[in-house]
């Protein structure tokens, strides 16, 4: 059984195919395509304004370029004891929460402007001593319902604290905090949002005895 032949004519001027079918007859086909132009210097190359490599901050900075980094989400919920209005009084004065956050060392607030907070982490985890600190701004809170923040220096993160009312006497707590993972943490990030997780839970419990306990004495 013979096989169709392909062959190829190139000239200065022209490329042609020619193809020949196996059959009796042998018929053959010859297509004659149009002169190739070599690619301009404008395929390859992209013009740049002069200087611009000068005022890019990316060549110009003296820090190392380094890639986005992860952030991740933590949520957690709980019922407790007390009014919506008197669980929100308790997490407005920032200053109070280390009392139930563990991680959380300090809180001050900048008394020049009370809507900006300094933050202080100090933690052992991962076989490490973590120490972060931050500088947050209060957002428009919404009274009795919501509290949130955003980081404008230092470790990134944001969040919000929500006051759901269950009854006259109980309500529903949900914090949410989204954090930027550090360089440092980078290697065991798989394993630090399941452990900051159990350190909000366990803030939440905290919170929710330390809420109960200032309730009663009021």
């Amino acid at each position: 059984m013979s096989s169709a032949t392909i062959s190829f004519i190139s000239s200065p001027n022209s490329l042609s195919l020619t193809h020949v079918f196996p059959t009796k007859t042998n018929p053959t086909v010859t297509c004659r395509l149009p002169p190739l132009k070599p690619p301009s210097l404008t395929s390859f190359f992209i013009r740049l304004p002069h200087g611009s490599f000068k005022k890019s901050p990316l060549f110009n900075s003296s820090k190392p370029f380094s890639p986005v980094m992860k952030w991740q989400d933590c949520t957690v919920k709980m019922e407790i004891d007390v009014p919506a209005a008197v669980a929100y009084n308790l997490y407005s004065d920032r200053e109070s929460i280390p009392n139930w956050m563990p991680f959380v060392s300090s809180v001050k607030v900048l008394e020049d402007t009370p809507d900006l907070s300094r933050w202080f982490v100090k933690y052992e985890a991962f076989g490490r001593n973590i120490e972060y600190s931050w500088l947050a701004k209060n957002l428009q809170p919404i009274p009795n319902q919501k509290i949130h923040w955003r980081s404008l220096e230092g470790l990134g993160n944001r969040g919000s604290v929500r006051f759901y009312p269950k009854g006259p006497s109980s309500c529903l707590v949900d914090l949410s905090i989204s954090y930027e993972v550090p360089q440092l943490l980078v290697p065991v990030a798989t394993l630090l949002q399941p452990f900051m997780e159990s350190l909000l839970k366990q803030g939440m419990d905290r919170f929710a005895k330390f809420a109960k306990s200032s309730s009663s004495t009021r």
